[in-house]
């Protein structure tokens, strides 16, 4: 493949902007500066633009720390997208795997393999989201079993599926919550319907996937083989 298609490729610039990053010589393949487009690279070859290694896109599985304040869509005329938080070429190309309410933290899931993505969202598929859940009043004695037999919302045909609940720490209000849908606003409608209110909401885990305990609020890291993998199980 030529260079300049290359850089067309992995960076999603045009033939002009490749061309005009290849002659600002800041551009490398194999550790020597190039200044031709035309010259051919490989799978084998090491190609860096301003010291960074530049790789051909496959399909890309990231996991996103959420910080509060920030919305799971591409634009929002109100809050500011979770996408500005990640440094990426063709973003266009992204989509978020299972959205997070703005004022809710935690894993979100981000990707451009539609069916990978599908896999979890996809109702059918039940792929399992845990919370960590901060109610403003008192954890009541009979939830765990009300939420493993279905809470009825307002507006919805049909019962929630069962869930499963975790006490946490009880005099602070704090509990697991595991889920298998993705019903609006689910986790706080469910707790509404039992009279309290959510104070906060946290995902820690999507599937078999945990939000990785060394990410702060607002950082990212692409997912191993091994959590990509899992969500075809």
């Amino acid at each position: 493949m030529r260079l300049d298609k290359f850089l067309c490729d992995a960076l999603g610039a045009t033939r002009k902007e490749a061309t005009k990053i290849i002659k600002s010589g800041e551009v490398t393949v194999n550790e020597q500066v190039i200044k031709s487009g035309a010259v051919k690279v490989t799978t084998e070859c090491v190609v860096e633009w301003q010291g960074r290694e530049i790789q051909l896109q496959g399909p890309r599985y990231i996991m996103l720390y959420k910080p509060d304040g920030f919305v799971c869509s591409h634009e929002d005329g109100f809050n500011h997208t979770a996408f500005v938080l990640l440094d990426e070429v063709k973003m266009e190309d992204l989509h978020f795997a299972g959205r997070l309410d703005v004022d809710t933290t935690g894993l979100v899931l981000i990707t451009d393999d539609g069916q990978w993505s599908h896999r979890i969202t996809s109702p059918k598929h039940k792929c399992a989201k845990t919370y960590r859940v901060w109610l403003a009043d008192a954890i009541g004695d009979d939830y765990a079993e009300k939420l493993a037999q279905g809470i009825e919302l307002r507006n919805e045909k049909e019962a929630t599926l069962p869930a499963t609940m975790e006490i946490v720490d009880a005099s602070n209000n704090e509990l697991l919550l595991t889920i298998t849908e993705g019903k609006y606003h689910q986790v706080k409608r469910m707790f509404a319907a039992l009279g309290n209110k959510v104070d906060q909401l946290h995902r820690e885990r999507i599937g078999d996937i945990v939000l990785d305990e060394d990410l702060e609020p607002g950082e990212y890291r692409y997912l191993t083989q091994e959590e990509i993998d899992s969500i075809w199980k």
